[in-house]
Formats: structure tokens, sequence, C-alpha cells
């Protein structure tokens, strides 16, 4: 008797269809469009079903890869969902931001032959689905504990501990700064990558789990942890990095030059880009430069070309080097942003009104490696150059706010201002006060945000379990 034949390996990772470039880049739509239940199941049943999945251990929050893909391949979203749910809270942003091709993609046996699964656009796929049910299934709540725990940040790392929380029965509520939750997702990341209706929705279900809220809530010198303390028996930090970076070059005080985080809470938060229907005024630039190359950077200039402008990114090494997630960067190419690489800006010069007109920049060239493992730029002597422009966007990094780290006595901080927890527990230097996300990492990804709430509230409900 013949053994049976091998499964032919499907090679053919499936597109995800989007809009044209000629067209979204005058909408905020969103471009990605997502995958059809067609494509999804077909994408699905390439899974090999590893009996040792690497692609878990590469998760930050440990997700069962691919016990929901084969839900998906035998078309039990309903149990696909729930498998994803059970490690997730927040599946349809990750399936959108999540850079996968850098952790459980990276990993998958797949990668070898340049075919790895798509996890990130099926875990996108279920969160869809479900929403499109029009009713979410509720997990099991056990018992209450009686046990209060304050969350300050409503971003992705006090999100994902909160939701882990409630579900083990304590009493939680998140103090948020801004006006809605969702931190960088809400702040941060444009509606046309992420759109806001999606973390709105995300957030709703934590609150339908029980999850309080305080929104316009400014802890740090009014309300310090230390009275939080008095109140609640475990305190967990999770205020994200909201304090940008400048290149201390001259002309950064003129008009029209913006940090990123100004830029884009303005467009995403306030919505200028629905301006005047919403009253928050951005003025009509026409010629835009945004200094970076990471997934901010790519933000802004993503953000500044919908609005009508010229838009430019300049930044100091090669395309080769450029941090930012390769799908960002074509998207942004297809789109028409310009890349000035190579290039280093030396200072800004202002008009007669202290408006920003022009940029000076050198010209570079790489040299040896340096810390980071990528080429060292190094300035050409004599290549000065100028460009017009009406507007510059600095994109080159955050900080953690010195707000709470200054009135908080006994929390050890880092020499960026970050602060100082253990990476495993989230457990900082003062007693009964946990940390963790950007605030601990300086800026970083949502999904390590995520994965650091998700180990924070396990050591929270530890302790809260010895009282």
């Amino acid at each position: 008797m013949s053994e049976p034949q091998k499964k032919k390996l499907d090679l053919n990772r499936r597109k995800m269809p989007k809009q044209k470039p000629e067209v979204r880049r005058h909408n905020f739509d969103e471009v990605a469009l997502g995958y059809s239940i067609e494509t999804a199941v077909e994408e699905a049943k390439r899974c090999l079903q590893c009996k040792k999945p690497k692609c878990v251990l590469k998760c930050p929050v440990e997700i069962d890869i691919p016990g929901f893909i084969k839900c998906i391949a035998e078309k039990d979203f309903s149990t696909g969902i729930r498998t994803l749910k059970e490690k997730n809270c927040l599946p349809a942003i990750c399936g959108r931001v999540c850079p996968q091709e850098e952790q459980c993609e990276e990993i998958c046996v797949l990668q070898k032959k340049g075919a790895q699964i798509a996890i990130g656009r099926l875990e996108r796929f279920l969160a869809d689905w479900e929403a499109d049910q029009g009713e979410l299934e509720m997990p099991e709540i056990l018992s209450p504990s009686r046990r209060k725990v304050a969350v300050v940040g409503g971003g992705p790392a006090g999100l994902t501990l909160a939701g882990d929380l409630i579900k083990l029965g304590h009493q939680v509520i998140i103090f948020e700064a801004l006006h809605k939750l969702g931190g960088v997702l809400i702040y941060g990341i444009p509606e046309f990558r992420l759109p806001k209706a999606i973390v709105n929705r995300e957030v709703e279900y934590l609150k339908s789990l029980g999850v309080e809220v305080v929104t316009d809530y400014v802890v740090g010198k009014t309300r310090t942890v230390d009275s939080l303390l008095q109140e609640f028996e475990a305190v967990f930090i999770g205020s994200g990095a909201g304090l940008p970076w400048f290149m201390n070059i001259p002309g950064e005080n003129l008009n029209g030059v913006y940090s990123a985080n100004e830029y884009l809470t303005r467009m995403n938060l306030m919505k200028g880009f629905l301006f005047p229907q919403f009253h928050t005024p951005i003025k009509d630039h026409k010629k835009v430069a945004v200094i970076g190359g990471g997934n901010v950077a790519m933000d802004c200039a993503r953000t500044a070309l919908r609005l009508g402008a010229e838009t430019r990114i300049i930044y100091r090494r090669s395309r080769q080097e450029l941090p930012a997630r390769l799908e960002e960067i074509e998207n942004a190419e297809e789109e028409g942003v310009i890349f000035d690489f190579l290039t280093l800006p030396i200072r800004y010069i202002g008009d007669e009104n202290g408006w920003v007109k022009e940029i000076e920049c050198l010209k570079m060239k790489l040299g040896e490696p340096d810390s980071s493992g990528r080429r060292r730029p190094v300035p050409i002597e004599g290549s000065e150059t100028t460009l017009p422009l009406d507007a510059v966007v600095c994109a080159i990094g955050n900080s953690p706010n010195p707000l709470i780290p200054t009135h908080t006595p006994g929390l050890e901080v880092g020499k960026n201002g970050n602060i100082v927890a253990d990476e495993e527990t989230g457990k900082t230097s003062k007693e009964r006060v946990w940390a963790g996300g950007d605030v601990v990492t300086g800026a970083a990804t949502v999904i390590l945000a995520m994965g650091a709430g998700r180990k924070a509230a396990r050591s929270i409900h530890e302790y809260l379990c010895s009282l």
C-alpha cells in the first residue's frame, strides 16, 4: 500500500485589498480594506498547524495563534474569536497596527520560503467578523474580590491590564488625562490606519465588563500616586511617552514647527482634518517636511499629504535603515510622499512674521555601524542646501512626561525619565506600584505595551490574592 502524499505547501500569501493610491491620498478612510470570508479561509488553510508553534513564543500577549487560525480554516469564527480574546482584549487594534512581521510572522516556519502566514490580517478578520455580528460574547467574570486597582493612563498597557484584572474579579478604575480613552491609539495613529470607531468599540467592550473610567483627570501633582494608594490596594502607571523630542537646532521656536505629538493630536483626537465640522483649525500648509523615519513620521507625512500639502520625509540615513514598517513605507511612497534620504536638518529659517519658510540641510554618507547596528550617518562637508517649506513636523521620538515621577517619592527613574520596573512583573521600586508600556520602555509598539500590561496584571493578581 503506497504512503499518502504530503500536502503541497501553499506559498501564495493572500494580499490585503487596499484603496488605490490615487483615491486614498485624498481621503482619511481606512487604507486596508480587510479580507473577505473566502480569502481569510484560504489564507488560514495555509497554516501548517505546527506541533510546537514558535509563533506563539514571539507573541507578547501569548495568543494561541494556530488555534484561532484553525477555527478560521474550519469557518468556526465564533470559536476563533473566543480563542483570540482569551489572551487579547484588543484584537481589532492589534490586527491593524501590531508589527507582526517582526514578531509572530518572523518566526513562522514558512518564513524560510518567504511565504509566512498573514497572522495579523487573520486576527483583524476575526475581530471585524465579530463586530459585524452586532453582539459581543461576554467572557466569564470571577466573583468580586473587593480589591481595588487604580490604572493611571488609558492607553494599550492600561486597557490590557484593566481587561485582565476585571475578569479576575477585581474592581478597576482607569484615570485618563484626556477626554477619551485609548492613549496613542486615539491621539497618535491616524484614522486611515486605525479608525477611531474601532478603538471606541474596544473601549466600550471593556466598560461593559465593569471597568470604570474617569476622564479629564491628570494624576501627578494635584492627585498624586500616594493619594491613590490610600484608596486602592494597587496602582498601575501606564501614562505613556508624551514628551516630544526636538533636534535643538536654530529656528525651532518659529511658527509652523510642530512636534509630532501636537500635530497628530490636533488631527486625530481633536479631529483637525474635519475642520470646520470640528473646531480645531489647522493652518493650510502647502509644503511640509517631516523629520524622522519611524511609523510616527509616516503617519505625519501621510496626514499632511491628505490635507493637500507637498510632503517630504527628511531622514539622515538611507531607505534600508528606515525603522518604520515596510508596509507603511510602501504606502507612503505609493501615495506620493517624497523621501530625502541621507539628509540632516541643521536649521530652520523664518520670515519677517516669525513663520518658518525654509529648512537648511546637510547631505550625509554612511560610515561604520553604531550601537544600533545601523551604519552611522556622517556629514559631507560643504553640502549645505535649503528647501522652501511652510511647516515642519519633528517626529524623532518621545520620552515619558516627568509629571508623575517628579511628584512620586520613592519611585526610581532611569536616565531618560522612564520609570524603572521589573521586565517580568512590572513592579517598581515603590511598594504597591506597578508600571508598564512606554512610560517604562520609552516609545515602542502597541503590542509590547499590551504585553507589559498583561505581565503586570498577573503580578498584581498574585499580590491581591495574598492579602
